[in-house]
């Protein structure tokens, strides 16, 4: 078994948990499920956006612990200021260390859109999603049907949020061509290997859907190669490691976009 195989493993029952202790109707009843939602995509298509997600992150199964003393407020402020398009939370507590508390708490810090960062396998959890504060919610091609995602997008839009489709593989884009999502990702982290590489993100970016927003997901931590992904027709670039594993990343976003702004 994978770590992906895994992760989904514990999340389906971690998601029957969660349903037996917090009914849909308890999150429909939460302030944020009544707020409307900000744009992902469109915070990202702006003429002067540095089409940065910046992630707050604690951990990862292929990093291990890579910033468990940040505070999410001092990180999700920083990130903002220092011009993030979006901002990405993780909110898997057993892999990532990530804490569903963290999206209502960032969303307070923040005037940015939120993307959800999770896995999910259940529409209870699009629900959920929409009840803490979240913008957009993430869906992982390799985890879940071609069915599953169709019918999860549309709850999403349903309940006014976008929706980013990560894919990894040519047979992954090829499946999704006609997906209503509202951006492709390509994720440049194989995930049963861990191995990173950039050139996936290029070499399957002609496949994307040209309506599509693009973002490229992992492994980038140079302005060189946003450059890159750029020619290659990508908007938006996923980054969470690359500042999570400084003291100060907020920080090292703010000098990161300040450097994009001379390429």
């Amino acid at each position: 078994m994978n770590i992906l195989e895994t992760i989904k493993h514990h999340k389906i029952k971690e998601v029957a948990l969660q349903k037996s202790e917090v009914s849909i109707r308890q999150l429909e009843k939460r302030d944020h499920f009544e707020k409307p939602c900000l744009s992902f995509t469109k915070s990202i298509k702006k003429s002067n956006s540095s089409g940065i997600i910046a992630e707050f992150k604690r951990k990862s199964p292929s990093k291990g612990e890579i910033n468990i003393t940040a505070t999410l407020e001092d990180v999700i402020k920083g990130y903002t200021q220092a011009g993030a398009a979006a901002i990405s939370i993780l909110t898997d507590a057993y892999f990532f260390g990530g804490k569903k508390e963290d999206l209502p708490q960032g969303r307070t810090c923040s005037s940015c859109p939120i993307l959800r960062k999770e896995f999910i396998v259940d529409e209870y959890q699009i629900i959920e999603a929409k009840s803490i504060g979240a913008d957009a919610i993430l869906l992982i091609a390799k985890m879940i049907s071609v069915k599953e995602i169709k019918r999860f997008t549309t709850l999403a839009h349903q309940l006014g949020m976008e929706v980013l489709l990560e894919t990894h593989t040519e047979a992954e884009v090829l499946r999704h061509l006609e997906s209503n999502a509202d951006a492709f990702g390509i994720n440049n982290r194989n995930l049963s290997t861990f191995e990173v590489s950039v050139e996936n993100s290029i070499r399957l970016s002609e496949m994307l859907p040209k309506s599509k927003l693009k973002i490229a997901e992992s492994g980038i931590d140079c302005v060189e190669t946003i450059k890159q992904l750029k020619a290659n027709g990508f908007d938006g670039f996923l980054i969470g490691e690359y500042f999570m594993k400084h003291s100060d990343p907020g920080e090292k976003c703010r000098e990161f976009i300040k450097s994009l702004s001379l390429i």
